[in-house]
């Protein structure tokens, strides 16, 4: 009834920045979880050091791992991402010949892997965030 009322007196109720970026898009919240932050309010930190990941966000207090199995799927599949560029060189025609040129590949593999952990990680936290929250019908309750 209120809302009925203010929209006849010309009043429209627009969502505060605070309440927008406490319920972010699928994309700003993956973008966040890239960046190593908070998928649901962007402030907090997501990792102590390297992967070692907070229970819960500074800033608005989600608990970023309430299962830790339930980031696992996410993880996997965003690990196998760099790789497919090494099997796409494979598939192309690159054939590494002799021990340097193996272990030079397999360097070039490996670094992509190690470099883009924590935002593959932080990203797998923010994918567990929004399915998460669009299986629960809204905003995760913590």
């Amino acid at each position: 009834m209120q809302n009925g009322m203010a929209a006849l007196h010309g009043i429209v109720n627009h969502p505060s920045p605070l309440q927008l970026s406490m319920n972010p898009t699928f994309w700003t919240a993956v973008r966040r979880g890239l960046s190593r932050r908070c998928p649901r309010c962007g402030e907090g930190k997501l990792f102590r050091r390297w992967i070692s990941a907070y229970q819960r966000c500074s800033a608005c207090g989600l608990e970023f791992q309430s299962n830790h199995g339930n980031t696992w799927m996410f993880i996997v599949i965003t690990d196998r991402i760099p790789l497919l560029f090494g099997i796409g060189a494979l598939f192309l025609g690159l054939r590494p010949h002799g021990v340097l040129q193996n272990s030079a590949f397999l360097f070039l593999l490996a670094v992509p892997l190690i470099v883009t952990m924590p935002h593959r990680q932080g990203m797998a936290m923010a994918l567990d965030y929004v399915l998460g929250r669009s299986m629960s019908g809204g905003d995760l309750i913590d």
